[in-house]
């Protein structure tokens, strides 16, 4: 089990709080470091160009040169001035990122420190930390069976700040049922992620199903797609444990049993959909990377890049 020296600051891994995502800041340059290590190359400019679909906007007019592109020729200056000018265009600088995040009933589980659906939120907030540190636009997609926030990206503190207070808005699980949330929020995606945006989905092996994957894929055709798994122990531990075992809902507090078989049947479906959603990242060559529930974030910090 997980020491209480194991917990983030503020929490107690399974309510959700704004202190504890705030306090995520100090953690921020993780995320920057591992980046800059793993590809110093891209802080000089190769990380904007190597971007699908990368803004560009106008800078200024000069006078043609030998070598210029001729499409980026001004026609209507060079009409009026009877000599050749060309559009010069600079990389847009502040990149676009969405956070879309699985806050549904799914993710309310875990066997040790942490629920998925917290380390998912701490995981965003991080990750919202460097975004803004970085001087890019942050938006987000807060999904869960209770509703959604849609987050334009903005830029400075303002995207970080809604991002986080939508996290815990949400975090509060519920019998809600709405077994389409996750498809309806990938489709809203799909139209809120503009060519060149960084689109970072936080969920677990179920939100890693064909058809999640599929539309994925179609949005890597016109955006940078990176995949967080948030993954825990749980299910290999039901399938070696014997007898009745005890269990507790996390936003009821009810408590009950499981038996042998119905634990067995639980983990022989989440080792299928493992088995599936990792076939299918493969396929789809999606960029891809596990966070583990039952570590904090900082013990991980080789998986975390944006």
């Amino acid at each position: 089990m997980a020491a209480p020296s194991d917990l983030p600051r503020h929490g107690d891994g399974v309510t959700l709080t704004l202190p504890e995502l705030l306090a995520r800041a100090e953690h921020r340059s993780l995320v920057q470091s591992h980046h800059s290590g793993q590809a110093r190359a891209l802080m000089a400019g190769e990380r904007l160009s190597r971007l699908k679909g990368r803004g560009m906007e106008f800078s200024e007019v000069r006078g043609y040169q030998p070598g210029d592109d001729v499409r980026t020729i001004d026609w209507r200056v060079t009409a009026r001035t009877g000599k050749a000018h060309t559009k010069l265009f600079r990389e847009e600088r502040e990149r676009p990122v969405l956070l879309c995040v699985d806050l549904g009933q799914r993710m309310h589980y875990g066997s040790e420190l942490l629920l998925q659906s917290v380390q998912a939120a701490h995981l965003a907030a991080l990750l919202g930390w460097h975004v803004s540190a970085e001087g890019d636009r942050l938006g987000g997609l807060i999904l869960s069976e209770r509703g959604h926030r849609e987050l334009k990206p903005r830029a400075r503190r303002s995207g970080l700040l809604a991002l986080l207070e939508a996290l815990v808005e949400l975090h509060p699980g519920d019998d809600s049922e709405d077994n389409d949330y996750w498809s309806a929020g990938l489709q809203r995606l799909e139209r809120l992620a503009r060519p060149g945006t960084t689109v970072v989905v936080i969920t677990n092996t179920l939100g890693l199903d064909s058809a999640s994957l599929e539309r994925l894929a179609r949005l890597k055709r016109h955006a940078e797609v990176r995949v967080f798994n948030i993954t825990d122990p749980l299910f290999d531990r039901l399938k070696a444990s014997r007898g009745l075992l005890p269990v507790r809902q996390s936003h009821s507090g009810q408590s009950g049993w499981l038996s042998r078989e119905r634990r067995d049947a639980l983990a022989n479906h989440w080792h299928q959909a493992q088995a599936n959603a990792l076939n299918g990242v493969r396929q789809r060559q999606l960029i891809y990377s596990e966070i583990s529930a039952t570590q904090p974030l900082e013990q991980q910090w080789r998986r975390l890049w944006l």
